[in-house]
């Protein structure tokens, strides 16, 4: 492991067995961006905690401003911080960073590397949700995290794996699956956290890239443009992809099993359109 945090100091192997909750990102602030809803909960709660992996150091992001003549190496020293920063503002149970580079995980070999350790983190936490990237994410080292996340799941005895597994929209919104597949995490009462937790990232939003704004935007809109002919009931929404399906049965084809929700999402697309156009 590259570097671990607990922000209340108990030895790691108390901080993860304590996890009800567990976090799968690809970079520092991924986890931020898409898993609030589960990190507000556990800061509420004395029962209930959540941990952070974060399985890329990040270096090759995109950077402005004051970070702009930083080499990756300095980048990765700020965003291992940042990342540390945001656990301790969310009162994580604890934060694993692996440090892995982007294009290892991208590889069958470094694939094997991180299913490994996520393995190894599983089962020492056992949590009883997983929140990770959805199987039909744009950023392709986000798509080697989410496989990577549902293949040591199923390395898991059945028994021992958690009851509920999300993928959360990121680099691609999740507005076009069927509305009775969506799952939604309300943040409504969260955004004054979400903001706190953006803003520890510095280095991403400062000059470079307004990922702060942009998901505080896809969180209204998702809340107010889900359904046109009734009121809001909520003020901010994330929408995950229910993979709890791919956790519980090792028969199903994780490939084959998104590519249904886009063949249903065409169907919903061609039944509505067909008759106008007799």
């Amino acid at each position: 492991m590259s570097d671990v945090f607990v922000p209340d100091g108990v030895p790691l192997a108390a901080a993860l067995e304590r996890t009800t909750a567990l976090g799968i990102g690809a970079h520092p602030d991924d986890l931020e961006f898409f898993a609030i809803t589960p990190i507000a909960e556990a800061l509420a709660r004395d029962d209930l905690w959540f941990t952070g992996i974060t399985c890329t150091d990040g270096a090759g992001s995109a950077r402005a401003g004051r970070f702009a003549a930083c080499t990756d190496a300095e980048m990765v020293v700020i965003r291992r911080e940042e990342q540390r920063a945001a656990a301790g503002i969310g009162g994580y149970s604890a934060v694993v960073q692996l440090g892995h580079t982007s294009a290892s995980v991208r590889s069958p070999a470094g694939a094997d590397r991180l299913v490994d350790e996520l393995t190894e983190l599983l089962d020492a936490s056992r949590p009883r949700a997983v929140y990770t990237h959805n199987l039909a994410d744009k950023h392709t080292t986000h798509l080697a995290v989410g496989a990577a996340v549902v293949r040591a799941v199923r390395r898991l005895p059945v028994g021992a794996r958690p009851d509920r597994m999300l993928g959360c929209e990121s680099w691609r919104d999740l507005d076009w699956l069927p509305d009775g597949e969506k799952v939604f995490l309300d943040t409504t009462r969260h955004g004054a956290l979400a903001s706190r937790l953006a803003t520890v990232f510095v280095s991403q939003i400062e000059g470079a890239k307004r990922y702060d704004v942009a998901a505080e935007g896809r969180r209204r809109a998702n809340a107010t443009m889900q359904e046109p002919r009734a009121l809001d009931t909520s003020e901010e929404l994330i929408v995950a992809m229910d993979l709890t399906p791919l956790a519980a049965d090792d028969s199903l084809d994780p490939v084959g099993f998104v590519v249904a929700a886009v063949e249903r999402f065409r169907a919903e697309v061609a039944e509505a359109l067909g008759p106008l156009f007799p």
